[in-house]
Order: structure tokens, then sequence, then C-alpha cells
């Protein structure tokens, strides 16, 4: 049975701490941009530890469960690690792949974004724009995960280590699918003010709830058979720091609220494409035990 006292605490805690940072940049509007721009960084940053924190909280006070039932103190299987490290930026390069395809963005080696921006910086014209993108396509992958880890922490102890468990008892889609849900929410105050969607305040909160959904499907599959939060902690890292690289190769111009990042529609159809492999090969739905299907926080695979 579904602890709905717990699930509301949890709510209400997130939302409280969360919402109120998304929505500060409303009130620094006659700031300097760059200081605007630094401020939305950083406070956005810190929401992203409000699931977290309400995840402990309902845990600790709510429902009286010792800390390491949120499993932090648990890895397991370290393949999916390599998945968590990886799969983001395939999913990346094939979302890239289909805007080009779609005929939403046009190729472009000649790195006009990369160049215009090198150009504004003193000395820049002589350093050269291919090395520069490497290298940033270089620490995106192997190094931004890590760091984005500290925050991405944050979000997936609530989604993943606290809220997915906590719908388990109405079966594993439909928990899937609801946190997915929930979790797309979530992120309406920042969408409206531009995120990943700019210039589609109201259509952009429907296609992040349909974007966290797909990607829920993922992170919920690699914490399943892990039963830790932290291998959707690397995930997720991994997820905020590639999503962008297509747009390192495209013509300045077109419209990203609809291709060139992981959030848009054609990297959809690269995650859709994932998950039906996942299903046709029987991997999702991820077989648990009974004790896991009755609500229990701990999730373990079936052997």
């Amino acid at each position: 049975m579904i602890d709905k006292k717990a699930l509301t605490w949890f709510l209400a805690i997130t939302i409280a701490i969360s919402w109120p940072l998304f929505l500060a940049p409303l009130f620094m509007r006659n700031l300097d941009p760059l200081v605007t721009q630094y401020a939305v960084m950083g406070l956005w940053a810190l929401a992203m530890w409000g699931p977290g924190i309400a995840a402990i909280v309902t845990t600790l006070a709510v429902q009286k469960k010792p800390f390491r039932s949120l499993n932090l103190n648990r890895l397991g299987p370290k393949r999916f690690y390599l998945w968590a490290l990886f799969l983001p930026f395939v999913l990346t390069v094939l979302g890239g792949l289909f805007t080009l395809l779609f005929g939403i963005a046009k190729l472009d080696m000649e790195f006009t974004m990369m160049r215009s921006a090198l150009s504004a910086a003193p000395g820049g014209n002589a350093i050269p724009v291919g090395l520069v993108v490497l290298i940033q396509v270089a620490f995106a992958i192997l190094l931004a995960p890590f760091i984005n880890m500290i925050f991405a922490l944050g979000e997936e102890l609530g989604w993943r280590g606290f809220l997915l468990p906590n719908l388990m008892p109405l079966g594993q889609w439909q928990a899937i699918l609801i946190s997915g849900v929930i979790w797309g929410l979530w992120h309406a105050p920042a969408v409206a003010q531009g995120l990943n969607y700019p210039g589609y305040p109201v259509l952009g909160v429907f296609m992040m709830i349909v974007f966290c959904v797909l990607l829920g499907i993922i992170f919920s599959w690699l914490v399943l058979n892990t039963r830790s939060p932290w291998v959707a902690a690397l995930a997720h890292g991994a997820v905020n720091a590639v999503a962008g690289l297509p747009v390192l190769f495209f013509q300045p111009g077109f419209n990203m609220a609809f291709g060139g990042t992981l959030a848009t529609p054609p990297a959809w159809l690269a995650m859709m494409l994932f998950i039906g492999w996942l299903m046709l090969s029987k991997r999702l739905p991820v077989q648990v035990t009974e004790e896991a299907q009755a609500g229990d926080v701990v999730v373990l695979p079936a052997r």
C-alpha cells in the first residue's frame, strides 16, 4: 500500500525548497546580465537538492526509517555505471543525427558558434577552434559527469532513491511513469523561464514532461538493477554535461526548442529506440522481488 502521508510530505518539502529558488531570477531583472546568468546557475543548482533534502527528511522524520534505507551505502553491479556514463553521449549523438536528418539544423564544421565566442575573447583568434571543440567534448564525456554528480545526486536521491520505490505498490511501470511525470512538472518554473525550450513557456512544460518520462525510464532501469541512487546521479550528471554538445556542430539560427539537444524531439526518438530495445530484450521491466513490489524502499533485482 502506498504511504500517502510520506509522499505528500516529500512533494511538499521538495516544492517548498526548489520552486522559490527556481523563481528567484524573476526578481533579478535589473541586475547586470552576466551577474544574473551566474546567479541563475547557482540558484538552480541549489534547487536540484530540493528532492534530496525532502527524501532525507521524509525518510527519517515521517516514515521513521533509518538513513541507510535510501541506499547511499550501496553501488550495485559496476557495469551499469558504464551505461550511466556513456549512454547519454550515445543518445545525444543520435539525437543530433536525427536533427540533421529531419532538416531542423544544418551541419557546420567551421564551428561558427565557437569561433564567434573565441573571437570575442582576448587572443581568442590565435586558438585553434577545432582543438577547443575537441577538448570541450572530451571534458563533457569524461570529467564533467562526475562534477555534475554533486548536484544531480540531490535530484536522484529524491526521484529514484525515494519516490520511485515508494510508488512501487502501483506496479513497476506505473511507478516509473508517474515518477517521470512528477519530475517533469517539478521543472515547470524553470522551463517557463526558458530552460530547454526557449520561447515556449507553456508548450515547453509539456515537452519537459515527455523528456523526463523517457529519461526517467532509463534512469529507473539503472536504479532497479543496482538498488543505488548513485548510478542515476552519474547518468544525470552525464546528461547535463553532454546534452547540448550537438549545438557546437550546427549552424546558428535553428530552433533549439525542437532540435539539437537531448531534451528535444529528435533525441526523444533515440531514447524511445533504446527503451524499445530494453523491452524487446526483456531487460525492462526489471524483475524485482515481492518485497520490492510491495513498496519497500529497497528494490532488489530478482536472481
